[in-house]
């Protein structure tokens, strides 16, 4: 929370808004059960903005594990965080043997074999 600016702002994009430190700083206590794994992909700076893209795992309520994918829009202001945009999917794992997850493999039958996925 030290990082973050007393006017922090930050969006979950399709969820909900938190404003303010002390709204995060209480969001953060009720969702994170125990502190969430990141593996961060890429990073991009440019200017105020840097875009964080990766994947998370984290407890789910009944103490699961629960994936998601995401993308994170942090924008700076004096070395502090004013806001965040935060895109976050729920995503399924990967099948250690096929290295597909039932997800992407019921994208790829809805499209007749080809991958939504691919563009």
């Amino acid at each position: 929370m030290s990082f973050c600016a007393d006017d922090t702002h930050w969006t979950f994009v399709g969820d909900k808004t938190l404003k303010g430190k002390e709204a995060v700083r209480q969001w953060m206590a009720t969702t994170y059960i125990e502190p969430p794994n990141f593996m961060v992909a890429n990073l991009i700076a440019e200017g105020d903005f840097v875009t964080a893209l990766g994947d998370i795992t984290m407890k789910d309520e009944d103490g699961k594990a629960a994936h998601y994918s995401y993308c994170d829009i942090w924008r700076f202001r004096g070395g502090k965080i004013v806001e965040l945009r935060a895109f976050v999917i729920k995503t399924e794992v990967k099948d250690e043997t096929s290295g597909s997850s039932a997800r992407t493999d019921s994208m790829r039958s809805q499209s007749g074999g080809e991958s939504l996925l691919s563009g």
